[in-house]
Formats: C-alpha cells, structure tokens, sequence
C-alpha cells in the first residue's frame, strides 16, 4: 500500500509568489524595452536638486533581472530548494533596484517592492509546500 502525499492548503501562497515572479518579471523586460529605446537620459527633480539618471544602463539592467526573474518563477514552480533561495535572492535585489528608483517613481517602485516583499514572504514562509519529493 502506497502513502498518499498530502499537500498543506498553504501551497498556493508558494504558487502565488511563483506568480507574481513571473508577473514581475513581464514588466521588467517590458520597462526594460521601453527604455532602451527611449530617451538615453531622464531627469527627475529631488529635494536636492535636478538630477540626470542613465535610462539605457537602467534598461540593460530591468531586462537581465527581469529575464532572471522569469528563471526563478519558472523554476519556483518546479519545488526546488535551490529555486526557493534564488527567487528570494532575486526578489530582494529587484527591491534594492527599485529603491534605487524611488526618487524618480515613488507609487511604481512602493508597488513592486510591496510585490517583492510578497514574494519573499510566500517563499520564505510557504515555499516548503511546493517541495516534490
């Protein structure tokens, strides 16, 4: 007789981050595109001051990001251990980039950090569940 595996009801917490991964990871190749080929340079107006930012560099990096984003979504799904830790990885280093943005976008970057936290929380917390044994 074979032991049936139960799944915790928990398991979509980790799907929903897997998810919301991969949903993130869509925008940022797609703001990725767009700046690259927008202007080269923005300016945003900050308590101290006018102030440039390299919208090609920010480009390159919103699509490597987001192209690994999508890896770890992918793989996230799978249930591997490995992925767990590197989507957490990830979804904390595109919340660092988005501070970085805050200046120039405040609403978008409050709005994917608050996906990243997501995100970190699902996996940390409910990314066990997704394990295939």
């Amino acid at each position: 007789m074979s032991e049936m595996q139960v799944r915790s009801g928990w398991v979509g917490w980790a799907l929903f981050a897997a998810v919301l991964l991969l949903i993130a990871a869509i925008l940022d190749v797609f703001y990725g595109i767009v700046a690259l080929f927008g202007p080269s340079t923005g300016y945003f107006v900050s308590s101290s001051g006018i102030q440039t930012f390299s919208l090609t560099a920010w480009g390159w990096w919103s699509i490597v990001l987001g192209l690994l984003m999508l890896i770890a979504g992918l793989s996230l799904m799978r249930g591997a251990l490995w992925a767990r830790i590197f989507a957490v990885f990830i979804a904390a280093l595109h919340a660092i980039g988005q501070l970085i943005a805050f200046p120039a976008q405040p609403w978008w970057s409050i709005a994917m950090v608050t996906i990243d936290l997501l995100i970190i929380y699902a996996v940390t917390v409910h990314g066990r569940e997704l394990r295939r044994d």
